[in-house]
């Protein structure tokens, strides 16, 4: 709608996880790099772990394009609310073993292993990555494990990354998955960005999107956009994209505090940060008016 008004080829803060638009911010690039390093080392179990819209879909893509670039074999399992089963038969679909629609758990896990055998003989990695982790009911969670029991004499022949929400970490820490915690030798937790990180974000994904010279968001805008979404990127995105379009309504050629004012009041989840409020209310009633008010409160 807005992309010629501002000299783009594109929608510069669609929520859709496209690594084009991968921004190397340092706790998110050392979250990729420990996991490169670590899966290159043939390290068996990793976890990454992050609040809802922090970047973990997008670094877990990133991860996925990168692996398959070095030639290893990967199996992407975005949503593993499955049961055992489910999860061997979706693990043998993406490492491509044919099966057939009446085969037992058993067969199913002898066909697996086959195939890791066969790409272990020639020289490839296979990694599992599955997304919201956290969803992993607990029997599947030991299935996993029990996958990662698949080993050669000198290296295992599957190793797997998690990815999930803070929640994950709480459902290892029960007795009766204990041995899955243990196995896991390398974790990041990835946090929301910085007031620098949230306008270098914005900046980076409106260049990659075609636009050229001073960014689109005016400094008092980009304030507002951080105490807004309070750095978390999928709110980021959905606050600079309703703020673009309130300027656009405008006719405006950059996007303004007020614009981005409008786009929070719009926004489930979106809030001011607790001195912005006060700031606020200080305005309208002056300092002394809402001293009053806290003493009678």
């Amino acid at each position: 709608m807005y992309e010629t008004h501002f000299g783009l080829k594109e929608s510069p803060f669609s929520l859709t996880p496209d690594t084009d638009y991968y921004f190397s911010y340092a706790d998110h690039q050392e979250a990729l790099n420990v996991l490169l390093v670590a899966l290159r080392m043939g390290e068996g179990f990793l976890k990454i772990t992050g609040e809802v819209g922090t970047g973990k879909t997008l670094i877990c893509r990133k991860l996925l394009n990168t692996l398959s670039d070095e030639g290893m074999v990967t199996a992407y399992i975005p949503n593993p609310y499955l049961t055992p089963s489910a999860l061997r038969y979706s693990l043998a679909e993406e490492l491509g073993v044919e099966y057939p629609m009446n085969i037992g758990g058993h067969r199913a896990l002898q066909l697996i292993y086959n195939r890791l055998i066969t790409l272990k003989a020639e020289g490839r990695q296979v990694i599992l990555l599955l997304d919201e982790a956290q969803a992993l009911p607990e029997e599947t969670l030991e299935a996993i494990r029990l996958l990662t029991n698949l080993e050669t004499e000198k290296s295992k022949l599957l190793q797997v990354v998690l990815f999930g929400q803070p929640e994950l970490d709480e459902h290892l820490e029960r007795p009766s998955v204990r041995q899955l915690k243990q196995r896991i030798t390398f974790s990041h937790a990835i946090h929301a960005l910085n007031p620098e990180g949230c306008r270098g974000y914005i900046q980076h994904r409106t260049r990659v999107a075609g636009h050229q010279g001073n960014t689109l968001f005016n400094d008092k805008a980009l304030e507002w956009l951080y105490r807004g979404s309070r750095g978390i990127p999928r709110l980021i995105n959905i606050l600079a994209h309703k703020s673009m379009l309130a300027a656009y309504g405008e006719g405006k050629g950059r996007v303004d505090k007020v614009h981005v004012r409008r786009a929070i009041d719009d926004t489930e989840g979106a809030a001011l940060r607790h001195n912005s409020l006060v700031r606020f209310w200080q305005s309208l009633f002056g300092r002394q008016a809402l001293a009053t008010m806290r003493g009678r409160g």
